[in-house]
Formats: structure tokens, C-alpha cells, sequence
């Protein structure tokens, strides 16, 4: 029996959608990370049960810190994106969240550096505070550890392709390292939005795009370059699609990053036959009914839908484009992954 619902919502759900394609389903994915990352700074004494934890979010990982202080008694505070609804703020309210939303703002980027500017400013008014860092520190890596052992348990020996948003690294590429090491032959597949400066698109706009959680205008340090092999930029009508298209075909009602990678999969089993292909589905679609699910007669056939392959990120254009990330040398600033804290956050 769970002791907290952050633990009952923390591990996915593997679903087999064809003997080769394994949907992994959270509820919300960024409570393993949080999970895993708050019970790693407590055993090393980084911090105390009642210390104040800071972030800045656009919501899923406000939810996901908001749980994790819940479980181990911290206090938590959230510099949240404009795009942070009524329901999720209700939420955190409720769990005693101390929430600062930004002003409503159509610019993602002015968005995103408000916030930023602003948790400088909160450390600098209360240096006890600590900053967990979601977007720089490879502590959010060590909760996937229990994940990556799950695929390894469900699904047979063999060659794996994982396909998912980047978003700070520490889902997609926490679990092909921790597979990986665990002697898997694992290729990694990274599902981005237009205009991240991740993997080099910052060139690239969308002007539809609202799944900013797998991409961004600013740099995130945590994502190890040299772990994926293949990179994906999809549109928010081509995820739109792909999202429409889940729902339709297996029942999975999740957001718009699964939308994308769902798509992106679906390309990858094509090209490679022979591997089982995962992918991330790392919320639900709930909060996306009026931006995305609305308008679903109008998407188009996953069928009718096919990717620009280019060779490198200066090609990168709208709906869709992909090219094999050849590069293999390690980013600048590499961070590595934590120890393991032992026994799993329940």
C-alpha cells in the first residue's frame, strides 16, 4: 500500500500498443524526478524536513515539487509561468504552495527569463532557500533510476528505441543511461518544439506552440548532448495530431509532448524495424481540452504526415523535422549523475 499519492502516481504505466510499441503512461511524469531528487538532498543533509524549496515552473513541475514537499514535510515555493491555469493553482494552494504567477505574457521567452530573474531575486532575499535547479542540476536524473529498472523488468531482452520530449533531460535521458548501463542497446530519440535553443532550433518559431515543457528559449544544462542519437522537431499541430490520433486509436487521453512523440514513433518503428520502440506520455490532456482537443476533427491523418530529414540545425523548418545527432562530443558542461539514494520514495 502507497504511504502518499505522490507515490501512487509516481511509476508509469506500460502499455503494449503493438507487439513492437509500449506507451509509458504517467499521470505526471515529473513527480518521480522531484520525488527522487528531494529524498536524495535530505539523505545527503543538503537539506532539512521544513526547508523551503524554490523553482520556477510553467506547471507540471510545480505539481510535481509541490507533491514531493507534501510527502517529506518541506515547504515549497513556485515562480509560475502565465500558463498556469486555475486548477493547478487551486492545487497548490491547497498543498501550501506559496505561488507567484508572472504577468500574462503571449512571449514564452519574456515569460521564461521573468521567472528566472525572479528566483534570483527570491535567493537573494532568502539565502536559506534552496533552489532545486530543474533545468540545471543532474539530481532530477536519479528518480528515473526506478523507471528505467521497471522497462527493464516488463518488457523482453532485446534492442530498445526510447522516443520522448527533452525537456531537461532528466526523463529521456536518465532512462537510456541508467538502460544503458544496465547493458541494454538503447537508441535515444529526443522529441523538441520549434524555437528551443536545446539542440540548436532557437532560429526556428512557432507561433502555435504551447508545449514548451519539452523545449525551451533558455539553456538547460542537465541535458547530456551526447546521450541521443536522434532528434525530432515537431509543430503543435503535427503533436496536436499525434495527441488526437493516441486518444483515437489506443484510448490514451494524454497531452500534447505525448502527442509528438507518439508521432515520432511511429517514424522510428518504420525506419527501424526490428527494435522495440517506448515512448513517454508524461501527463494527461486534460489541462490541453480547449487549446488542443477541442479542434480535433480538423487534424490531419498520421498517415499523411512525414518529417524533414536534414542534416543539421541550420535546415530544421516547420511542421516536422529530424536529423540524426551525430555530434558525440560532450557538451560543454556535462553535469554527472548522482549516486543513487537507496530504496525507492515510498
Amino acid at each position: 500500500m502507497h504511504e502518499h499519492y505522490a507515490d501512487a502516481i509516481a511509476d508509469p504505466d506500460p502499455i503494449r500498443l503493438a507487439p513492437d510499441l509500449v506507451c509509458l503512461r504517467f499521470e505526471v511524469m515529473k513527480v518521480r524526478s522531484a520525488l527522487g531528487a528531494v529524498r536524495h538532498l535530505l539523505a545527503n543533509g543538503t537539506v532539512r524536513p521544513g526547508d523551503t524549496l524554490v523553482d520556477s515552473s510553467s506547471g507540471i513541475y510545480a505539481l510535481a515539487l509541490a507533491l514531493a514537499c507534501h510527502r517529506y514535510g518541506m515547504r515549497c515555493h513556485i515562480v509560475g509561468s502565465t500558463t498556469v491555469d486555475e486548477t493547478l493553482r487551486v492545487q497548490l494552494e491547497i498543498l501550501g504552495v506559496t505561488l507567484e504567477r508572472m504577468p500574462p505574457s503571449d512571449d514564452l521567452m519574456l515569460d521564461q527569463n521573468r521567472r528566472v530573474e525572479r528566483v534570483g531575486q527570491l535567493l537573494l532575499e532568502n539565502p536559506d532557500y534552496h533552489w532545486m535547479r530543474q533545468y540545471h542540476d543532474a539530481i532530477h536524473y536519479v528518480g528515473y533510476r526506478e523507471v528505467a529498472e521497471e522497462i527493464g523488468r516488463e518488457l523482453p531482452a532485446g534492442p530498445l528505441t526510447v522516443v520522448g520530449g527533452v525537456g531537461t533531460g532528466s526523463s529521456t535521458g536518465a532512462l537510456a543511461e541508467y538502460l544503458r548501463a544496465a547493458g541494454r542497446d538503447v537508441l535515444l530519440v529526443g522529441v523538441q518544439p520549434f524555437g528551443s535553443v536545446t539542440f540548436g532550433a532557437e532560429h526556428t518559431a512557432d507561433p502555435d506552440m504551447i508545449i514548451a515543457g519539452i523545449g525551451s528559449s533558455i539553456e538547460f544544462r542537465n541535458v547530456r548532448h551526447e546521450l541521443y542519437d536522434r532528434i525530432h522537431w515537431v509543430s503543435f499541430a503535427y503533436a496536436r495530431a499525434g495527441a488526437v490520433a493516441l486518444l483515437r486509436e489506443s484510448g490514451i487521453f494524454t497531452g500534447l509532448s505525448a502527442g509528438a512523440a507518439y508521432l515520432a514513433a511511429g517514424w522510428e518503428r518504420r525506419r527501424n524495424p526490428g527494435r522495440t520502440v517506448v515512448f513517454l506520455a508524461p501527463d494527461t490532456g486534460h489541462r490541453y481540452v480547449t487549446a488542443a482537443f477541442s479542434a480535433y476533427s480538423e487534424v490531419p491523418e498520421l498517415t499523411a504526415l512525414a518529417p524533414r530529414e536534414v542534416a543539421g540545425t541550420d535546415d530544421v523548418a516547420l511542421p516536422w523535422s529530424v536529423t540524426d545527432w551525430t555530434v558525440r562530443l560532450t557538451a560543454r558542461r556535462t553535469p554527472r549523475l548522482p549516486a543513487a539514494v537507496p530504496g525507492r520514495a515510498s
